[in-house]
């Protein structure tokens, strides 16, 4: 075997347990249709929970729930004006992700 592919064999074996979680819960996430929506707006503007219900057409208990579950995997963040808390998508890395799916599905 040569020294490029031990070392290509060695990065595969490393995956540990920790980042196996973290990976398979953002492809959970993104294996949502409601999820991957609201994702997709928080790419395209800062939304509050009611802005995010009224363009999708949710319940506002479905998108808290739904946020509630992105925000854990650090897939969207928040922050306080008063006393509404605007959404915004916290991960360039999974928007690119998201971005080319859409492409590729249109294609």
């Amino acid at each position: 075997m040569k020294k490029n592919e031990t070392i290509q064999q060695t990065k595969v074996n490393n995956l540990d347990e920790e980042t196996l979680f973290v990976v398979s819960q953002t492809f959970k996430a993104l294996g949502d249709p409601t999820r991957l929506r609201i994702l997709h707006l928080l790419h395209q503007k800062e939304s509050s929970v009611n802005e995010i219900a009224n363009t999708l057409d949710l319940r506002q208990s479905t998108v808290s729930h739904q946020l509630s579950f992105l925000k854990n995997l650090r897939l969207v963040k928040n922050r306080r004006a008063g006393t509404t808390i605007f959404y915004s998508h916290d991960d360039g890395h999974v928007i690119q992700i998201l971005e080319q799916m859409i492409a590729h599905a249109r294609h």
